[in-house]
């Protein structure tokens, strides 16, 4: 489907708030309620709880959005009003952290495992290389490259709808890895067979063991 296809041109797309909100009921008393500039008691609740959450930047193809996770509280609350997000080893794209550079608008989604509510966190980062921050997330003996220094800006939990209708945490909706390509699969296919994905996947395993930290 293009940008031509008259399904998604106009008058079907919408431009203006207006427009947007005459198709939507009014916003509820809580769902308006809910939202601080701080990080409430009872939102650092759902941080420290939280082993997994997802950090959304922007870049000029548009939104960007990598996963961040470790044992639960792996984000460290400094105060009310800043957040400490250790960046562990990965892929050495650095995507996130160039993003930042050139913006550093960023969103944070928190979730728990068995919580159908998430904590949505939308503020500012600055990359720090600080050795006393560095210090505080030290795994194994490995220190992160960097840590995310999250200035909040706003806080609210979001409803548990999404997750209800996924069944995110039920194990009858879990599915076997094999049933999806695989990551040495992907890589063959898209390089047009140059890149040797079945070595990829067989050594995966240690490899990840290896560099986890």
């Amino acid at each position: 489907m293009s940008e031509n296809d008259p399904q998604i041109s106009a008058p079907h797309v919408l431009n203006d708030i207006a427009a947007l909100e005459a198709l939507y009921a009014e916003p509820s008393a809580a769902s308006m309620s809910k939202e601080v500039d701080y990080l409430h008691p009872h939102y650092r609740a759902f941080v420290e709880k939280s082993p997994f959450c997802l950090l959304s930047t922007i870049n000029d193809k548009g939104g960007d959005c990598s996963p961040r996770g470790d044992a639960p509280g792996f984000v460290q609350i400094l105060d009310d009003r800043t957040l400490l997000l250790p960046d562990r080893r990965g892929n050495n794209r650095i995507d996130s952290m160039r993003n930042i550079l050139a913006d550093p608008r960023v969103g944070l989604l928190f979730l728990v495992p068995g919580v159908n509510e998430t904590l949505r966190v939308s503020g500012t980062a600055r990359i720090s290389t600080d050795p006393s921050l560095i210090s505080r997330f030290v795994v194994e003996g490995k220190a992160p490259t960097t840590v995310l220094v999250v200035s909040v800006l706003s806080v609210f939990f979001q409803c548990a709808r999404a997750l209800v209708r996924s069944h995110l945490w039920s194990p009858d909706v879990q599915i076997p890895r094999s049933a999806l390509p695989s990551t040495g699969t992907i890589l063959t296919d898209i390089s047009g067979g140059t890149f040797d994905g079945a070595t990829y996947d067989r050594e995966l395993p240690e490899r990840m063991r290896k560099t986890l930290y």
